[in-house]
């Protein structure tokens, strides 16, 4: 008896203690969105209107536009803006081949940069390097980064005297090439990999002759953004090649090592443009490289996704940048809004008159949840761009009914053990057990529906799956460590455990003449 007793005395008390970390938490969240400014929801392109750019392909005069590149370029395209996050954005093609990127919000100049660059990723041999501006192949001002076997890279003077190989025409086309002028480091275009190249450093300090192309783009398999702590704290983009990459890598790394300054650099190339070109001291057959230039996080981030998801078959050119207008006006917004309103009032006035005193845990797990779901679209707008559309505002309203659910099949269980004479206090725990079953197989249906409706499916579709799944998953939240929890502090108090008229458990609302406690001996 004293152990049931004592068992019996610690639940309250802990489920009082979840209830209070669930509050810390909720707290903690909030004061993290407003330390981080983030009080307003953003909103998506139907909602607030955002960039649109256009992009063309570039061809040569009479030229058909190759229909199927495109379409690979829209598809490309469209992966590289949905990694910025849940944006909502829309890529789609015109019959004369122009690609038309919209976009949430004033984000033109990161958008150009992320869907017009071509992302041709390629490793030459440096042939000669000098200063931008040089106007003689005889002395060099430029300097590289040299690469030590302990990891080390430090900054040494590069020589610009050109091996047998550099021909006259090229010798020419270097001395003329100024990349101090930003005109003549725009990029953008596809360089033929099977030639030599003369290219401009990405600020326009160095230039450069390059050997033919040893590794393409295509032969990375993996890239990602890292924190580079050896580098000043500097973010750096991590390549993992496939098996030809890795061979052929290792191939011209273990040829360069042995040759003079600068021969023995290998410059990493993107988009006719060089990123950075480090000297090679050992051999590299690990299959892996990392490419360093000053970058931001979202420089790094962005260059990243570029050359995960590949070089676009085409090169493109900006035709023009418009700003959008909302494409739904604030009578639709606000009639969405109403809508989930009204359907959050309904909920709530039948919990109370079906559920009287019980009623107060519905409205509290709505509170809750409401509260969870409003931080959640503000951290993640921040975090990973997620933007709120109508669609998403669809998903959070069927959000409502899937909170209802839970605390109904809960209280109906507790109600039903309640009229087969247990005691409140044992009936808050068999019916747990008998509805925790019922409550997870349903949220994980609709986690599934979510999952699949959001891989499967494109534009506003996506919206209303992440917003789905994402309530879906609060709802679990809120039922285990708020709605329980609150029954189970509720079935302590007198009102509720005696039967209270109004407590929503008396002997009328549960449709009994008496209620027996069996258990509470």
């Amino acid at each position: 008896m004293s152990a049931n007793i004592s068992k019996a005395t610690k639940k309250p008390a802990k489920a009082g203690r979840t209830i209070a970390a669930l509050m810390v938490v909720l707290i903690a969240f909030a004061a993290l969105a407003i330390f981080q400014g983030d009080t307003k929801l953003k909103l998506g392109l139907d909602l607030r209107g955002g960039t649109s750019v256009t992009l063309a392909p570039k061809v040569a005069n009479g030229a058909k536009v190759d229909k199927s590149a495109v379409d690979q370029a829209v598809a490309i395209i469209r992966q590289r803006v949905n990694s910025l996050g849940v944006a909502e954005s829309e890529v789609s093609s015109q019959s004369n081949g122009d690609i038309i990127v919209s976009v949430p919000g004033n984000s033109s100049s990161r958008v150009v940069d992320l869907v017009g660059a071509t992302a041709q990723l390629r490793f030459r041999q440096v042939l000669a390097v000098g200063a931008g501006n040089a106007t003689s192949s005889s002395t060099s001002s430029a300097t590289t980064t040299t690469t030590s076997k302990s990891g080390k890279k430090v900054a040494s003077p590069a020589s610009a005297s050109f091996p047998s190989g550099v021909n006259a025409q090229l010798d020419a086309a270097f001395k003329n090439l100024d990349c101090t002028v930003p005109a003549n480091r725009q990029g953008g275009t596809i360089d033929d990999p099977a030639a030599p190249l003369i290219s401009c450093s990405r600020d326009g300090s160095s230039k450069y002759i390059l050997a033919p192309a040893e590794v393409e783009g295509n032969q990375v398999a993996k890239a990602n953004a890292v924190l580079d702590n050896t580098n000043g704290n500097g973010w750096t983009v991590l390549l993992s090649f496939n098996g030809a990459g890795t061979n052929a890598f290792g191939k011209l790394t273990t040829r360069v090592t042995s040759l003079a300054s600068p021969q023995n650099q290998a410059a990493i190339v993107l988009d006719g443009l060089v990123v950075s070109a480090p000297r090679i001291n050992e051999a590299i057959n690990s299959g892996s490289a990392q490419i360093t230039g000053n970058f931001t996080q979202t420089d790094a981030t962005d260059l990243s996704n570029k050359l995960k998801y590949g070089a676009l078959p085409l090169a493109l050119s900006v035709q023009e940048i418009n700003q959008i207008s909302p494409t739904l006006g604030a009578d639709q917004l606000h009639a969405g809004l109403l809508a989930g309103l009204i359907g959050l009032i309904l909920v709530v006035l039948y919990s109370l008159m079906y559920y009287r005193g019980l009623g107060l845990v519905s409205v509290g797990s709505l509170v809750v949840a409401g509260s969870i779901t409003y931080l959640s679209f503000l951290l993640l707008g921040k975090w990973i761009g997620f933007t709120l559309t109508l669609a998403g505002i669809a998903g959070a309203i069927v959000s409502i009914g899937i909170t209802a659910d839970s605390f109904i099949v809960y209280f109906e269980r507790l109600r039903d053990e309640v009229r087969d004479g247990r005691s409140l206090r044992t009936a808050v725990e068999t019916g747990w057990q008998r509805a925790r079953r019922t409550i997870l197989v349903a949220d994980f249906v609709s986690l599934i529906a979510a999952a699949l409706l959001y891989f499967f499916a494109v534009g506003g579709v996506r919206g209303f799956a992440f917003t789905l799944g994402l309530t879906t998953f609060v709802d679990l939240i809120v039922v285990f460590f708020f709605t329980k929890p609150f029954v189970t502090v509720l079935s302590r108090v007198a009102f509720y455990s005696q039967g209270r008229p109004l407590s929503g458990l008396s002997a009328k609302s549960l449709g009994v003449l008496t209620i027996v406690g069996k258990d509470d001996l």
